[in-house]
């Protein structure tokens, strides 16, 4: 079962090529959550068994995700802070992720929204409080795409260098299994990133939540 939702999955990656990567990608720098790690390493897959372009799949996801922040952008600085505050929850983005979002903003300015696409999380986030924030959106392109590039590079060196080595992995479940065996550390050690990287991101929200929260809740002097 696992193996034919695989190979489906796959396959429509390639019928889609780098339109629907860029695409996927759009979508995932919105605040709907889908992840980057399920688009650039299949794409990645078929760079490998030379039916797309390493470089070409880096390209579309990096243009697709910086197309996907800037929608974000220009909604959030249209319809401004308040009304996200008041009507996020109902579209993924409630109270908490944009104050850790803008918090984010408010510490590293230009600089967060490079660091914010190497996280998750803040990366699907980060669009909004720039842009409700009015950052200039040539700065705020330009450490889009910087930050995209980087995030897609790494992903489909993974796809091509962890799945592409595998050219009979959709045709044969045996080989999908061989994979998870013999490079199962590859696995492991990217979901351990991932999971370091949500715990940093949360305890990063958590530390400037009691910071911000400090000054209104302690006593009043004499």
């Amino acid at each position: 079962m696992f193996h034919s939702l695989l190979q489906l999955w796959f396959r429509l990656t390639l019928e889609w090529g780098y339109a629907g990567i860029f695409l996927l990608m759009a979508i995932e720098s919105t605040v709907f959550p889908l992840p980057s790690e399920v688009v650039i390493p299949p794409a990645a897959y078929w760079a490998g068994q030379g039916r797309l372009n390493f470089w070409g799949v880096v390209a579309a996801g990096t243009l697709g995700s910086w197309f996907g922040a800037s929608v974000s952008y220009g909604v959030a600085r249209w319809l401004g802070r308040p009304l996200l505050l008041r009507y996020g929850k109902y579209v993924f983005v409630p109270e908490k992720k944009w104050r850790l979002a803008e918090l984010w903003i408010q510490h590293y300015a230009a600089a967060g929204i490079f660091f914010a696409r190497l996280l998750p999380v803040v990366r699907h986030l980060v669009s909004l409080p720039a842009g409700a924030a009015r950052m200039g959106f040539g700065v705020f392109s330009v450490t889009t795409l910087l930050g995209s590039f980087v995030w897609c590079t790494v992903l489909a060196w993974f796809g091509a260098r962890v799945l592409a080595d595998e050219p009979r992995l959709l045709q044969d479940p045996e080989a999908l299994a061989r994979v998870l065996q013999e490079k199962l550390w590859w696995f492991v050690a990217a979901a351990a990133v991932l999971f370091a990287l949500y715990l940093f991101v949360d305890w990063t929200g958590r530390r400037w939540r009691r910071q911000a929260a400090g000054p209104r809740d302690a006593p009043p002097r004499d």
